[in-house]
């Protein structure tokens, strides 16, 4: 069974074949070769690698094979056994679409590739993240391109790239197909009899052996044009940038390794070299790169009044797409616009500048928009129809386009990767489909805020696993209630989930469901505000700053919350910091700012009040507005039960705010918490809804139609409580509640003898209970008394104020006419006794005050 050392020689020369082909037909026609000559079948993946492993020995093999092994060995792919049974279909043969092939293909997953193109043509050059180079070197790709990243190098060609990850796929076992372009996708037929089929491609050509595939995974790594249906995308627009690439011809000669790379120039670093461009050629450029690999790369983002000098763009549009059409574009002057910003440079360096060709057979120039980039809202859905589900997923450019600047394409295309691959796991090994589309979108979240700066440093431990990758990484930040409309279980709904390409709509002019446009909102909070003192609201900023509008628009929904007449129009810190607290406290709405700093002299900021209002017009939208005071008012003077009383006096002056534990509200009746479900507010107490009862025959209330005795009343109330509540009532009003009414019918009926015992023993121990609860409620009466004593002396300060200031002036007075009425009584009788003297006596004995 052994080998000679003939066949391994042979074997080896047909794998280094494999190894050094320079384009994708060679690549997959020595591959067939060398699976003919070894006897091997590429369709059982199950054993296909290790049977290839073990029949390719040579040197340069087993040291691919040792990084392959190092890689499989993650505990995360169970030693290939994690998603065995799975089929996949990668739509696309980019560097995403191969990485996430790889990954599946190494959970034991069955995978298929399709790729519409039969050659890798792309010369652009992708700048690369750390992590990326570890990862790919981790595949091997030091063995498959000898110049892989070789020193301080950070980049290579897309072309050279997908080579490599193509290379590393086939010997996983991915099959990988050109010339087949996806259409669409084929739902399961309605007749499932006998195990029917399930979801297929429809693809061109039809006849092509992938028709028939049947598959439970389809990833979507297409490019921007994205054929998958069901994603809505989202466009992010800023300032014009127009964009240049140009890619010329590297024959590898000594002069041309002598040129430095420029890895990255903006105008604002080297305002010299750009200023010289500009005086010397003409052109006006922001920034420049020029990578040296297959190709001498450049890439420029040249202003548009330079293209217009130059020629280059012949009619100024408004419209980027009418500017960049190439009807408007001489590609002459484009040639000469780019040879001339590449040679300059180079400081001239590069002997000839002759450009190389694309798929196309053109010079590898070309000129876009890169204004607005496009972002899918979701990462992955899900889709069931008769029986058959299937999982939908976005990587690469289908799921996030790059911004070229910063090199994030394939840094974040291959997290994506990871990330679905993550995804697949959990769908193969069972957990629900809710809770896989929650974590995904939760990670998803994460991708366009991810840098090199803020992703894990240590790059041996990365894995599938996201937590291995993102640091701090929330797994339930999505909950599966929130995803509910990404599992699909009937047909697509053609309006709102429609095909990518028709979807794309600019961020300022696309509006979700829930926001409201700012002149409604306007209208809104001017007819809930209208009628209230000092309120006048003709705009969403400055007719805020006073808190009167916040207060009247929380008073209008929840009187009971502010007392709206004890506020004062011009101390605006103070309204608005208890309009926001209470938002804050009562339903939730949190400020980013206090009440001080929107009371500033500074202008509010527009776009955050508009999203701080929204929310109060989201919360009450719809609510039915409270009774009036008038109704309220007539009906707790008709009622008679009672609400168990405060221990402390609530005052209705002064101060409106009440203090508040950070644990919450409490009930008034029980002391225990009472959340926002089941709370209910009366006369400024909360309360639980079933501790919401008449304190007296503990009746369930109904809120306004309740009576709150004060403390002065509370012991006749409460002697009275058996006639109030009792059968002898006459004056119980009908809107006392229906538990009271209940129990009078329960009540026999007047003149019985049943009746007539009841009385009788009931009124000792009514009696006894009011006797000895008599000290107690003393003590309350006399210190209810107290406190409204004090309260009093509070509320008529001023009055009493003025009374000991006229008293004090009017007592001296008297007593000094006084003195002059005596002395003119003395010097008038100055003989005979002062029939005043024995008066006079008495004052001085019990005042202790000689008044003479």
């Amino acid at each position: 069974m052994g080998q000679t050392e003939e066949e391994r020689d042979n074997m080896g020369k047909l794998f280094e074949n494999f190894v050094q082909a320079s384009t994708c037909k060679g690549t997959l026609q020595a591959f067939n070769v060398l699976c003919r000559q070894l006897d091997l079948d590429p369709a059982d993946h199950t054993t296909f690698y290790s049977s290839l492993k073990a029949k390719v020995t040579s040197w340069k093999a087993k040291a691919l094979w040792s990084k392959l092994d190092k890689r499989m060995s993650h505990k995360e792919y169970k030693k290939g056994q994690a998603c065995v049974g799975t089929k996949c279909l990668v739509i696309g043969g980019g560097p995403c679409g191969l990485r996430t092939a790889i990954e599946f293909a190494l959970m034991g997953a069955k995978v298929v590739v399709i790729e519409k193109r039969d050659s890798f043509s792309r010369n652009n050059v992708l700048h690369l993240w750390p992590y990326t180079i570890h990862d790919l070197r981790g595949l091997g790709a030091k063995q498959f391109h000898g110049k892989f990243c070789a020193g301080a190098i950070d980049h290579i060609s897309i072309q050279q790239l997908q080579l490599i990850l193509l290379k590393v796929a086939l010997i996983v076992a991915v099959e990988f197909h050109i010339n087949v372009e996806f259409v669409k996708l084929l739902e399961p037929p309605e007749d499932q009899a006998n195990n029917g089929l399930g979801w297929r491609a429809a693809i061109r050509p039809s006849d092509h052996p992938v028709a028939n595939f049947e598959f439970d995974v389809v990833v979507g790594a297409d490019g921007r044009r994205n054929t998958l249906e069901g994603f809505k995308r989202k466009e992010f627009r800023g300032k014009l940038a127009i964009a240049i690439t140009a890619n010329f011809i590297n024959r590898n000669t000594t002069a041309e390794a002598k040129v430095e790379e420029i890895s990255g120039v903006a105008f604002i670093f080297n305002q010299k070299f750009f200023l010289d461009l500009k005086e010397e050629t003409g052109i006006d450029l922001e920034n420049i790169v020029y990578y040296k690999d297959n190709t001498h790369y450049f890439v420029m983002t040249a202003k548009k009044q330079s293209l217009l000098d130059k020629g280059v763009v012949i009619n100024d549009y408004i419209d980027t797409q009418k500017l960049l059409s190439s009807e408007n574009v001489d590609q002459e002057a484009l040639l000469c616009y780019a040879r001339e910003a590449a040679d300059f440079g180079t400081n001239y360096q590069l002997p000839t500048l002759d450009f190389a060709m694309n798929h196309c057979g053109q010079p590898d120039v070309a000129m876009f928009d890169f204004t607005s980039m496009h972002a899918s809202e979701n990462a992955a859905l899900v889709r069931e129809r008769f029986g058959h589900q299937l999982l939908v997923a976005l990587v690469g450019d289908s799921l996030l386009e790059p911004f070229w600047p910063m090199g994030t394409g394939c840094a974040r295309g291959f997290l994506a990767a990871f990330d679905t691959a993550w995804m697949v796991k959990s769908w193969a090994q069972g957990q629900t489909v809710l809770e896989v589309l929650a974590e995904r979108e939760g990670i998803y979240r994460l991708l366009p805020q991810t840098t090199p700066e803020n992703m894990a440093k240590n790059f041996e431990l990365y894995t599938i696993d996201p937590g291995t990758r993102y640091p701090n990484l929330n797994f339930s930040c999505v909950r599966p209630h929130q995803v509910r409309h990404l599992y699909i279980s009937g047909e697509l709904n053609s309006c709102s989930l429609e095909r990518a390409a028709t979807i794309r709509r600019p961020v300022n002019l696309y509006r979700r469901e829930s926001e409201i446009r700012p002149s409604r909102l306007l209208t809104w909070c001017q007819k809930q505000t209208e009628g209230y003192r000092n309120v006048m609201i003709t705009d969403l900023t400055s007719s805020w700053k006073s808190g009167m509008a916040l207060c009247a628009l929380i008073h209008r929904f929840n009187p009971q919350l502010i007392d709206f007449d004890s506020l004062k129009e011009d101390d605006h810190a103070t309204n608005l910091q208890l309009a926001l607290d209470i938002s804050e406290r009562e339903f939730g709405i949190q400020s980013s700012v206090s009440g001080k700093e929107l009371s500033s002299g500074e202008e509010l900021d527009k776009t955050r009040m508009i999203t701080y209002l929204s929310k109060f017009y989201e919360l009450f939208r719809g609510t039915p507005l409270p009774v009036s005071g008038t109704e309220l008012g007539f009906r707790s003077n008709n009622n008679a039960l009672n609400v168990a009383l405060p221990r402390k006096r609530i005052p209705k002056g002064g101060s409106v705010r009440r203090t508040f534990s950070q644990s919450g509200d409490k009930c008034h009746s029980c002391g225990r918490r009472v959340y926002m479900v089941e709370k209910v507010c009366a006369e400024g107490l909360y309360f639980h809804r079933e501790c919401f009862r008449c304190s007296t025959c503990s009746s369930a209330l109904r809120q306004g139609a309740h009576h709150l005795n004060h403390f002065l009343f509370w012991l006749y109330l409460l002697l009275t409580s058996v006639n109030r509540c009792g059968v002898g009532n006459q004056e119980q009003s009908p809107a006392d509640g229906d538990s009271c009414m209940a129990g009078l019918q329960s009540q026999p009926a007047a003149g019985t003898f049943s009746l007539f015992i009841r009385k009788q023993l009931s009124w000792p121990l009514s009696v006894t209970r009011t006797v000895c609860n008599a000290p107690w409620y003393l003590s309350r009466c006399v210190r209810g008394a107290a406190q409204a004593f004090v309260a009093h002396l509070r509320g008529n300060a001023q009055d009493y104020t003025l009374l000991y200031e006229l008293l004090s002036m009017s007592l001296p007075l008297l007593f000094v006419l006084q003195e002059v009425l005596l002395q003119i009584y003395t010097e008038a009788v100055p003989d005979e006794p002062s029939s005043l003297q024995p008066l006079l006596l008495w004052l001085q004995e019990n005042i202790g005050q000689r008044l003479i």
